[in-house]
Formats: structure tokens, C-alpha cells, sequence
């Protein structure tokens, strides 16, 4: 690019997204004088689902802006908790995010997993659809044009995952309502439902269940039962810990 100069201050939540050497305040950047901000921005290395405000000489301007020479342009930060509009708040996780996507499902999120690679592009096409919100690391992913919605999933490590989806989105909280297997509502079930669910010591030892009402698959407090309830009582406190 040879055109028009301006100079572009990145906000430090999205500084891993750019070069080292654009991680330190504004810096200079010629455009060629017909691509638009929200194009330079993603040019950068930075998701447009990531970036909120846009200012430009001091005034906030859209993503279709066409910058001008001299300009000073800072990108900040999507706004918290965002506000997704239009459609009840729903995710779509992609192969990689299976732990995160239980996690969340156990909450009560509605939550769409794909197990499998099937590409970006029914991927973004399913967000779509659905009107979910697509939660991804792949950033490519997430400058797909026919997204609903999206969100970069900044850590590898799924307590911290979901500390930050909840942080960022601010979903109601329903624990214990959705199968973590297939995200389908659950329903308060007898033993005899699910007896063929069960082995003998289940069976004699429990007699509390529930069972999905997708993949009928049951549930009941079991050996693993301590683990999912610490996780839920550290995601309510979060959430009540902001209010």
C-alpha cells in the first residue's frame, strides 16, 4: 500500500493480534485510499468481532469509513458484557472446543458443538442459521463475512475459556437443564426410564435421575458429581461477584 498515511493505536486486549512492532502505541500505516477501516483493521491481523469502538480523530466512525491521510484511528475493545441483538443468546463451538462446550451446556447455555472438522465455511453458515454466535481461536473463521456473530476464545485453558465467555457475553445461567452429550433440554425421570441406563450398583444406589430429552441419554449424581457442582458454584459466584 502507498497511499494515504495514518496512524493506528490498537487497544491493549488486541495487541496479540497485531505485529510486535505495532504493540506500542500508534504507529504509522499507509492504505491505499479505497479500502475501508473495518478492511485496514482486519488487514492488521485484528477480528472485527473483537474490535468495538472505532475512533478516528476523536469521533467514533463506522467499520465502512474510508480513512484519510493524517488521520489517527484507535481500535478498541468489544465493549462487556456485549450485547449480542436479535435473537435469544446462543453459541456454536468449533472441533477444537469440546471441553468448553460441555462446561457451558452444563450451565444451561445453549450450546451447538460440532465433534467433527467440517469447514469454515458450514461452520459460518450454520451461525448463521441458528443466529449463534460462533466461539472459535481460528481467526479466520471469524473474518467470515456470513457469521451471525463471533467471539475469539482467548485461552487454551477451559477454566480460563469459560471464565471469559461468561465475562464477555453475560448468559443466563441455568445449571443442570441441558445434556452435556447433545445439548438437549433434561426432564426429571424415574428408574424405571432409564433402568437399562443402569448397572447394578447405580441402580441400587441411586434413585434420583434425569434423562435428555433429545438423545435420552440419563443422568444422576454420580462419582463425578463433586467436580460439576465446584464448577457451577465457581460460575455463579463469578456471575454474582458482577452484579
Amino acid at each position: 500500500m502507498n497511499g494515504p498515511e495514518i496512524h493506528v493505536e490498537v487497544a491493549a486486549e488486541l495487541r496479540l493480534f497485531v505485529p510486535h512492532a505495532r504493540r506500542r502505541g500508534a504507529t504509522p500505516l499507509a492504505t491505499d485510499g479505497v479500502s475501508t477501516l473495518g478492511h485496514v483493521v482486519e488487514s492488521l491481523g485484528v477480528p472485527l468481532t473483537e474490535v468495538g469502538a472505532l475512533i478516528v480523530d476523536g469521533r467514533e466512525v463506522p467499520v465502512s469509513h474510508i480513512p484519510a491521510a493524517g488521520e489517527s484511528v484507535r481500535v478498541r475493545a468489544v465493549e462487556r458484557p456485549q450485547r449480542v441483538p436479535g435473537a435469544p443468546l446462543r453459541f456454536l463451538l468449533d472441533v477444537h472446543l469440546g471441553t468448553l462446550a460441555r462446561r457451558l451446556r452444563l450451565l444451561g447455555v445453549d450450546t451447538a458443538y460440532e465433534s467433527m472438522d467440517i469447514g469454515d465455511p458450514a461452520l459460518a453458515a450454520r451461525s448463521a442459521a441458528e443466529k449463534r454466535v460462533m466461539l472459535s481461536r481460528d481467526r479466520g473463521l471469524l473474518r467470515r463475512r456470513e457469521l451471525w456473530a463471533g467471539g475469539y476464545v482467548y485461552s487454551t485453558s477451559p477454566e480460563d475459556q469459560l471464565r471469559d465467555v461468561l465475562d464477555r457475553f453475560a448468559p443466563d445461567l441455568r445449571p443442570w437443564t441441558r445434556c452435556t452429550a447433545c445439548n438437549g433440554l433434561l426432564k426429571d425421570a424415574t428408574k424405571d426410564e432409564v433402568a437399562d441406563q443402569l448397572k447394578g450398583g447405580t441402580q441400587r444406589s441411586y434413585d434420583v435421575f434425569a434423562q435428555c430429552t433429545e438423545c435420552g441419554r440419563a443422568y444422576w449424581k454420580g462419582a463425578h458429581h463433586e467436580q460439576l457442582e465446584a464448577i457451577v458454584e465457581r460460575a455463579l459466584a463469578e456471575i454474582a461477584g458482577r452484579s
